[in-house]
């Protein structure tokens, strides 16, 4: 059984569509991020379980969790295709 391609260049979703669900305090600690140039990339959404936003460094290469208390979890468990 082959895997499908996912990623097929279609449109971003907005930064709105983005932040649809996420804890305050986790959009409190997006904004000090942002100021660093850390990004929104994108956010997982399982089913049945609460959003998982990730974002990336401006270097491209680390990346992390923003969990639903708004610390940074640069270690989350799964690993991110390039």
């Amino acid at each position: 059984m082959t895997k499908r391609e996912r990623r097929n260049g279609t449109e971003q979703p907005s930064a709105v569509a983005l932040r649809a669900g996420l804890t305050r305090e986790q959009l409190d600690a997006l904004t000090t991020l942002e100021h660093f140039r850390w990004e929104l990339r994108f956010v997982r959404r399982p089913l049945f379980l609460e959003p998982i936003p990730v974002v990336f460094h401006p270097d491209g290469e680390r990346y992390a969790v923003l969990e639903a208390d708004g610390s940074l979890n640069e270690n989350p468990g799964f690993e991110i295709r390039r």
